[in-house]
């Protein structure tokens, strides 16, 4: 399997995803994924363990690479497939430059405070000034309500917290995108709206987003698109509250119903 990257015209789509396959062996995971987001969308990705929602996510930012198909995120993009060739590292790091990713455990460095945390990429990958990132960090901790907490260590935090730092540490990347694997199902429940208000917070501000999570009633109400996969494959697609509160697949209606039970 070889890549090439490819230069695409910017456009009003800030996400586009063409025949993605991906295999681990000889199991196929990702079977001819197809799907884009609108600048300033946010999608939504559910589905039952195994469906393959966290390998696209991890396809989107390249942790994992397609077998086959284009990926393209603002005006970067990448082929992938036998006839391509592999990408230089620049044309990997340009893409995914343009990415943050906030993933199910925090990943937070324990031996640095939490504003060194949030400064730490903006220094080292950036090459900013550390009073300039500093700032920078500073202004994003008091965006996720944790200015107070900016020379804590991560001992000290509550796993709510530790999330929100991580939300911070990828903004300070100055993403296109970002995206959100189980956000919140390390959380206690009684943390999980403090992690969300966050999230719900960056959708309102125009940020394009794509979440895999499992809080289904919060997809409805912040997500414009909602996916429903299973299997390697998109099921069923369309605008969020249609899709959970009006499903049309019988596959996407059983996985909902579980979650229609529990709310009652």
């Amino acid at each position: 399997m070889t890549t090439e990257a490819v230069r695409a015209m910017p456009g009003t789509t800030m996400i586009a995803v063409e025949h993605v396959r991906k295999s681990f062996g000889p199991v196929p995971v990702l079977k001819d994924i197809s799907l884009s987001v609108p600048k300033g969308g946010v999608l939504s990705l559910i589905g039952p363990s195994g469906s393959g929602k966290s390998t696209l996510l991890r396809c989107l930012n390249l942790l994992t690479i397609p077998c086959e198909g284009t990926i393209r995120i603002g005006s970067h993009a990448m082929r992938f497939g036998p006839d391509h060739r592999m990408p230089r590292d620049r044309d990997l790091a340009a893409f995914r430059s343009t990415v943050g990713m906030v993933f199910q455990n925090f990943n937070l460095f324990p031996h640095m405070s939490v504003v060194q945390n949030v400064m730490e990429g903006p220094v080292t990958v950036l090459g900013r000034g550390r009073d300039e990132a500093r700032d920078l960090a500073i202004r994003l901790l008091d965006k996720v309500g944790l200015r107070e907490k900016a020379d804590a260590y991560p001992d000290r935090l509550s796993g709510g917290q530790k999330q929100r730092v991580a939300i911070a540490r990828a903004l300070a990347m100055q993403p296109e995108v970002m995206l959100f694997d189980e956000a919140t199902s390390a959380l206690d429940p009684e943390l999980v709206g403090e992690v969300l208000s966050v999230v719900r917070q960056l959708a309102s501000e125009g940020m394009t987003m794509v979440l895999v999570t499992h809080e289904i009633a919060f997809a409805r109400d912040v997500a414009d698109t909602c996916v429903f996969m299973r299997d390697g494959f998109v099921v069923e697609e369309g605008p969020a509250r249609q899709i959970i509160e009006d499903p049309q697949q019988a596959a996407t209606k059983a996985f909902l119903s579980h979650f229609h039970k529990a709310a009652v």
